[in-house]
């Protein structure tokens, strides 16, 4: 449906839309420039956040501000972020490329994962009580302490009801 005075299509050359840009120089105001630093690292923070949530990449972000204040954010850890990164400048200086040391890296953590899945089905065995003969006298006493203390607890939660 039109309109006869629609003029939403035009735009007429008073009105600008968006912001308009800035110089980028140093703010010698102080306060500004302090203003200015905390809006645009929560900015920046924000943005990293959704880089790694959204992309599901591995996250990095180390800021120092004027007065030396560290401010980080990482979707892990930003020691074993940079550690990748060293890992993998120096494995592509020797010759390999980045995809042969992502491989290498998860199949680093595939054998850990893979540890701890066994790790967990050995603890989840034993609290089911499967494979009780195959373990110690002090594994047995620390899963007999540890199902008193359980049975203890929802004991003392069943009291109350």
């Amino acid at each position: 449906m039109e309109y006869p005075n629609d003029q939403s299509r035009e735009t007429s050359p008073q009105r600008k839309s968006g912001r308009g840009k800035i110089e980028i120089k140093r703010i010698e105001n102080t306060t500004n420039r302090q203003v200015t630093f905390c809006k645009r690292r929560n900015g920046l923070l924000k943005k990293a956040y959704e880089l790694s949530v959204l992309c599901d990449a591995e996250v990095a972000l180390i800021v120092f501000s004027s007065r030396g204040r560290l401010y980080e954010y990482a979707n892990n850890s930003v020691r074993a972020t940079i550690e990748r990164y060293k890992k993998a400048s120096a494995d592509t200086s020797n010759g390999s490329s980045v995809s042969e040391v992502n491989a290498q890296f998860y199949q680093q953590e595939a054998a850990k994962l893979s540890l701890q899945i066994g790790s967990l089905q050995n603890t989840n065995r034993n609290m089911l009580g499967e494979s009780l003969s195959s373990l110690s006298m002090k594994e047995l006493k620390s899963l007999e302490c540890r199902l008193e203390k359980g049975i203890s607890k929802i004991r003392s939660k069943k009291v109350p009801l």
